[in-house]
């Protein structure tokens, strides 16, 4: 069964999002390094390659149901913030706006009766309820600890220690 022009184009939507995510994460990282933060900054390149093997598994899912694969325009990151936690809390909408773009390709799916579409994005469903529980926290931790530098510091130890291929 062929995708319906609805449900490729938003698929196609979404391999550009997860891209933009990842580059997101990469400047992320980059601020946290300006920051003196490594550990933290470790931690937004890992969600970075997870974003970029979120846009594959969308990719290969077109390309596996014969859909034309159309990237679009990736833009340019936020870069400036005022400290770690608005880090993650841009790191948090960011999962946000990726949650409700997948329960937007779900509705999608259904409407169309495309069932072959659903295992994929259950995963992905799954995915993005880990992945708001676990920025959520560290903006928890991060609220906790506001203005003691120990605690950052061991935070940022801590998120260091995150696994190359940890998702």
């Amino acid at each position: 069964m062929a995708l319906t022009q609805e449900l490729e184009a938003a698929l196609n939507a979404q391999v550009t999002l997860e891209l933009e995510s990842a580059h997101q994460y990469l400047a992320l990282s980059a601020w946290l390094e300006g920051e003196g933060l490594p550990g933290m900054a470790h931690w937004m390149r890992m969600q970075s390659g997870e974003e970029n093997e979120h846009a594959m598994k969308f990719f290969e899912f077109l390309v596996d149901r014969n859909a034309t694969v159309k990237l679009g325009s990736i833009r340019a990151p936020q870069t400036e913030f005022e400290s770690v936690v608005d880090i993650f809390r841009a790191s948090l909408a960011a999962e946000q706006r990726v949650t409700e773009a997948i329960n937007n390709i779900y509705a999608i799916a259904t409407d169309a009766r495309d069932f072959a579409s659903y295992p994929l994005l259950d995963w992905f469903v799954n995915e993005q309820v880990e992945e708001e529980a676990t920025v959520q926290q560290i903006i928890d931790d991060l609220e906790r600890i506001e203005g003691n530098g120990h605690a950052l510091l061991m935070l940022d130890r801590e998120m260091g220690s995150r696994p190359e291929d940890d998702d």
